[in-house]
């Protein structure tokens, strides 16, 4: 064989491995967010319509996460947090459409409290997505719940399914466990 059939067929060689190593690199990226951000990985890929665009914006997610500084909860706020969410639960029976209320602007207010910027709320979901995926849709629904409880057409039913979204993501924000907050 002659030198230059040689060097074709090391390009050949070259540009097959540099393929498979891209292919494999991008099925690792994907997996890496399909992992990591759980049922929130097809609900984006859903929206976005398709697959490239989800995963820019899942990637964007992240990034704008990294730029923000997350704080725990010091002892004294935790509890206060805590005790209000055990009084917005309390108020339930009495006053569902009260308490949805209370609830959507105590978790707001513990995400501050946190360092999440709280005002825009397709934002905050997004954000929320990269640590809490696996709540972030209860939080969409809950919050959907509350912005149709302050139109007036929310049923008791929804309001307390609300509650229970709510107290999902409350659990996961204020870095306690479902027996402190019950």
């Amino acid at each position: 064989m002659s030198t230059g059939v040689w060097i074709l067929l090391a390009i050949v060689v070259i540009v097959v491995i540099a393929a498979v190593a891209w292919v494999g690199a991008r099925r690792r990226r994907t997996g890496k967010l399909r992992e990591g951000f759980g049922p929130e990985y097809d609900r984006t890929v859903d929206r976005a319509g398709g697959r490239a665009a989800a995963e820019a914006e899942l990637r964007d997610r992240e990034r704008r996460h990294d730029q923000i500084e997350l704080r725990p909860l010091g002892p004294a706020a935790k509890q206060s947090f805590i005790d209000q969410w055990r009084g917005t639960q309390a108020s339930f029976v009495d006053d569902p459409t009260a308490a949805v209320g209370e609830a959507d602007r105590l978790i707001q207010d513990a995400m501050r409290e946190r360092g999440y910027p709280i005002d825009d709320f397709e934002d905050r979901a997004a954000l929320v997505s990269v640590d809490h995926p696996l709540v972030v849709e209860r939080y969409r629904r809950a919050h959907a719940v509350a912005d149709a409880n302050a139109r007036g057409t929310a049923s008791t039913e929804d309001l307390r399914q609300a509650i229970q979204d709510y107290r999902a993501l409350f659990v996961e924000i204020v870095e306690e466990n479902a027996e402190a907050v019950r």
